[in-house]
């Protein structure tokens, strides 16, 4: 895990050196929506095995484009979106239970942008990169199968997560994503997949507290319109 941080880490401090390079200057500013749905799951030690846990994502951005240096156009992006994160359970111990926690969070990416491809008319690929924080708005948990509930023969008996309110409300951690746009003169389309590694838990993790990691991660799939206000 170590080693896949430092290349994230690498990868982000490139990607902003290469933007404050000095190169081919550009000032193009651009606001943009956004929407999809998102696979989430919260990476628990003890293991709690999980399924697929599907939620919605939407959200607003403003991008800057400052340069081009050699054949990447170089910007920054700042985000807010409403996601749906949590976890599904994977319960295989004959009791036919089921469970599911729904999170809504607010979160603010700030990141690096990287595109390749046409500028201004055609299409062109990018790799976003950068740090995001999130703070939870609500959550709810879902308890479902059959009744009654029977957590007896649960898998290593970890049962801590039931009925415990998400006690970090902040989350934080490295995002990335790559895409194409179709730029066109009513504005630009396009279409993201995005990874989300969370560095903070939601729960303590204290030597006093039962789990020793609580974190959350997410896939996304996007679709985004943007428009230029001045380039």
């Amino acid at each position: 895990m170590k080693r896949t941080l430092a290349i994230i880490f690498a990868i982000a401090f490139t990607a902003i050196s290469a933007s404050a390079q000095v190169g081919d200057p550009r000032n193009t500013l651009s606001i943009g929506v956004s929407g999809g749905m998102g696979t989430s799951r919260v990476s628990f030690i003890p293991s709690i095995r999980q399924t697929l846990s599907l939620g919605p994502t939407l959200g607003v951005s403003i991008r800057h484009v400052s340069e081009k240096y050699f054949f990447l156009i170089c910007g920054t992006q700042l985000e807010c979106n409403l996601a749906t994160r949590g976890w599904t359970e994977l319960i295989e111990d004959g009791s036919g239970n089921e469970y599911t926690r729904n999170a809504t969070y607010v979160e603010i990416p700030f990141l690096a942008h990287i595109g390749f491809g046409r500028e201004f008319r055609g299409v062109q690929g990018h790799i976003n990169l950068g740090p995001q924080v999130g703070y939870l708005l609500n959550e709810k948990e879902i308890y479902g199968g059959q009744k009654p509930w029977d957590i007896s023969n649960r898998p290593n008996q970890v049962t801590e997560q039931y009925g415990k309110a998400i006690e970090n409300k902040l989350d934080y951690g490295i995002t990335a994503s790559v895409g194409l746009e179709l730029h066109t003169g009513i504005g630009n389309f396009g279409i993201e997949g995005r990874y989300y590694f969370g560095l903070g838990n939601i729960y303590g993790i204290t030597k006093k507290d039962y789990f020793a990691r609580c974190a959350n991660s997410t896939i996304s799939v996007r679709a985004t319109y943007s428009f230029n206000l001045f380039n």
